[in-house]
């Protein structure tokens, strides 16, 4: 199923992104002495000026090669841009995912053993809060608090001006990783509980504990690793997600990633930059879940591929 939800993904975003208003070449030639009859000829150098099929089709074919065009604003080839910046947004997304298994697990973990205590509705509460906040009003109250109040950490960047090892780079990532993380640590919990409150009603949960097993080992070591089918399927969802919804997040923080250059190439219309970039965030969403599909087999023996 990779090649054609890929496919589809082409022609979702290069329609939308050439049936958008607003001329790239116009854009371009913005502020500069240019006639009507110099827009034309730079819309027939970019080859805008072809049917929207030869224009598709010219892309997917050269993007099959490695080569997913030329920006129009930055004039260089998408492809090494996109990498650069993907480090950084990698960077982040990961920080963010930690959190959420980490955090969104034991939450699960824990509400699912104390159901119906004020553990479990405070858990729950904070789980429904972190899916509802917004992404930009969340960022902008912790720089109030945590950079404006009480200064203990950076508001916004990746490094110092002056440059910095691993522990500047922590204390920039703490902030956007927490913003960008909230939501998929609240669904991630709220998954576990559910997946979890199953299986601990199942027969050998009861059989464990008679033989006396403790509360730790039967939660941790026997349930936890068969409720964590379902909960996998949503990290790996979550993943996605992270990686591709970090546009917001970096705009906040001013974090230089990969949601930063979509979003420059979407305002100057550099459909080669959009598409190249999102092109690439679906094939690592797409592989990401192909990865979740294979590690079922491994955490369920009872599940096998042929």
């Amino acid at each position: 199923m990779l090649v054609p939800v890929l496919f589809g993904i082409t022609v979702v975003v290069f329609l939308i992104i050439h049936i958008t208003p607003g001329d790239p070449a116009a854009i371009m030639l913005a502020g500069s002495p240019a006639t009507d009859a110099d827009v034309a000829q730079l819309r027939h150098q970019l080859g805008l000026d072809q049917p929207l099929h030869v224009q598709f089709a010219t892309w997917v074919w050269r993007a099959l090669h490695g080569d997913l065009g030329r920006s129009l604003a930055l004039r260089s080839p998408v492809l090494p841009e996109v990498i650069l910046k993907i480090k950084a947004t990698a960077v982040l997304a990961l920080g963010a995912l930690l959190l959420s298994v980490f955090l969104g697990i034991l939450a699960g973990v824990v509400s699912s053993t104390k159901q119906y205590s004020l553990l479990d509705y405070l858990v729950m509460l904070l789980s429904l809060a972190g899916v509802s906040l917004p992404v930009f009003w969340l960022g902008l109250m912790l720089v109030m608090v945590f950079s404006v109040t009480l200064g203990w950490l950076p508001a916004s960047g990746m490094h110092a001006p002056a440059g910095g090892g691993t522990g500047d780079l922590l204390k920039h990532l703490a902030l956007p990783a927490v913003t960008l993380g909230a939501a998929s640590i609240g669904v991630v919990a709220r998954f576990t509980r559910s997946s979890m409150l199953e299986v601990l009603r199942q027969d050998y949960v009861r059989t464990a504990q008679a033989k006396g097993l403790s509360t730790g080992t039967i939660n941790f070591r026997h349930a936890l690793k068969n409720a964590l089918i379902p909960v996998l399927t949503v990290i790996g969802v979550q993943a996605g997600y992270l990686l591709g919804g970090a546009v917001l997040t970096e705009t906040v923080f001013a974090w230089p990633g990969l949601g930063s250059l979509i979003l420059k190439g979407i305002l100057a219309r550099d459909y080669p930059l959009v598409q190249g970039a999102v092109l690439f965030v679906a094939c690592t969403f797409v592989l990401v879940n192909l990865v979740v599909d294979v590690l079922y087999a491994y955490l369920d023996p009872r599940i096998h591929y042929q």
